[in-house]
């Protein structure tokens, strides 16, 4: 060990020096992007950088930050844990926070929903989702049922088969011809305003009839973002058009894949968006505020008649996956107890305030002149600049960063896209703070002398 790592604590310059030379970030292009801005803690909805600097965080650290950061009860559930358990693995072996916490996720599902299926994060869910849709048919004796239906624009993680999966997000082109075909259906996304919707949902739901008219038959699963779709803009459809696809999809024997990684656990209003939308899918992906942000965790849960399909005598009819820190004890118990606070009638009053909040501001944006297509539901409210740049890299997104970012605020836009999704304890002031930097940056854009 260096002797610089030995000190009790590193400064601000060495932490920035160590980061560039031994890190890789995720989503980043090192040599354009700005040095990373070290944090020292975390309190409720704030971040507190090593210059002494207040952040405070409206997109929950990537939506995994439930109900703040360093969250007590969270916390104290993890130490006593691992004074117990911290770790055994999972195959041949139970234990308590596992069985607790898969019969607490079954009890809050739809009924139906009640095999549980544990792995580490988001994409893993995806996977494990797609491939038991997949070996499904094959231990059904129907193993041309190989083909995949999506949305555009949907994102589901970034191992291969949610890559796949998630090829209308624009984000995989160098991996594109690796990728196993995914057909993608267009997505009547819709805002506040938009008299279009219905023309949309009816061009979508005519899709949907053509492929299954044809390929009904030897299509596996569809799988889908349910009435938000996260990472490819925060856009949102209405729950009548899951409505509307339901019964399709049972007709022509399609499964039916919800990604709830993010939209689950209370971000859309409801515990999960298949309860809002007010269907029930036959598998469900969870992961992100699972365990209230403090550590990787994640479920697929489906339906029992899927997972009868995998039981037999021999070893071939099995699913043969894991990982192995499935089931972790520690994540176990951080989960439970985000439960716990989760289902407190405070913080279901606080979700509903949030979006009462939200709501109440994405109104006041009708007419705005340089605000487009506001849209909220639940924890998550999103708006468009009127620029004419697209996609993730668009070049204005540095730029919004850093005025946001001057101002004290985390808030990390999706192209031209600028979302608020925060942590279940941020106060109204803070709300407000945010819906008045937006509009201020969205002003500043149309002088001749844009923000930094």
């Amino acid at each position: 060990m260096t002797d610089t790592l030995r000190l009790a604590q590193l400064s601000t310059e060495a932490l920035v020096a160590l980061d560039r030379r031994h890190l890789w970030h995720p989503f980043t292009q090192a040599q354009t992007a700005p040095l990373p801005l070290p944090v020292a803690s975390g309190r409720g909805a704030s971040l507190f950088l090593t210059d002494g600097r207040e952040i405070i965080d409206l997109i929950s650290s990537w939506w995994v930050t439930l109900h703040g950061h360093a969250q007590p009860v969270i916390a104290r559930a993890i130490a006593e844990q691992a004074e117990r358990l911290e770790q055994v693995i999972f195959a041949d072996f139970t234990h308590e926070p596992a069985v607790r916490l898969a019969t607490r996720i079954a009890g809050l599902l739809p009924p139906g929903l009640d095999r549980v299926f544990f792995s580490d994060d988001g994409s893993t869910s995806v996977e494990v989702a797609l491939k038991l849709a997949y070996q499904y048919w094959r231990n059904r004796c129907e193993p041309h049922r190989t083909r995949f239906l999506a949305f555009e624009g949907g994102y589901h993680g970034d191992t291969f088969g949610a890559m796949a999966a998630g090829q209308g997000s624009g984000f995989y082109q160098p991996f594109h011809d690796l990728l196993f075909p995914v057909t993608l259906l267009p997505f009547p996304a819709t805002w506040l305003g938009d008299d279009q919707v219905a023309v949309k949902e009816a061009a979508s739901l005519e899709a949907l009839d053509r492929w299954l008219e044809h390929h009904g038959g030897d299509t596996a699963a569809l799988i889908m973002e349910p009435l938000v779709q996260g990472a490819g803009g925060m856009r949102m459809c209405r729950p009548s058009f899951l409505q509307d696809m339901i019964p399709r999809l049972r007709r022509a024997g399609v499964l039916l894949i919800f990604d709830e990684v993010m939209t689950g656990f209370g971000r859309t209003g409801n515990l999960f968006a298949c309860q809002r939308a007010g269907v029930v899918p036959d598998l469900i992906c969870l992961s992100k505020g699972l365990t209230g942000g403090f550590l990787p965790l994640a479920a697929t849960v489906c339906r029992d008649e899927l997972y009868q399909a995998f039981l037999g005598g021999g070893f071939d009819r099995a699913f043969a996956h894991g990982h192995s820190f499935t089931a972790n004890p520690l994540g176990c118990a951080a989960a439970l107890a985000s439960l716990d606070l989760l289902e407190a009638p405070e913080t279901t009053a606080r979700i509903k305030a949030i979006e009462r909040r939200h709501r109440a501001w994405v109104q006041r944006l009708v007419d705005h002149p340089y605000l487009r297509r506001p849209r909220a539901l639940g924890t998550i409210v999103a708006v468009d600049l009127d620029t004419e740049e697209i996609g993730y890299s668009a070049a204005i997104v540095p730029r919004l960063k850093a005025f946001f970012l001057d101002r004290g605020l985390l808030i990390r836009p999706l192209g031209p896209t600028i979302y608020l999704l925060p942590p279940l304890c941020v106060t109204d002031e803070q709300l407000e703070q945010a819906y008045h930097a937006i509009e201020e940056v969205a002003q500043a854009l149309q002088t001749t002398d844009p923000p930094p």
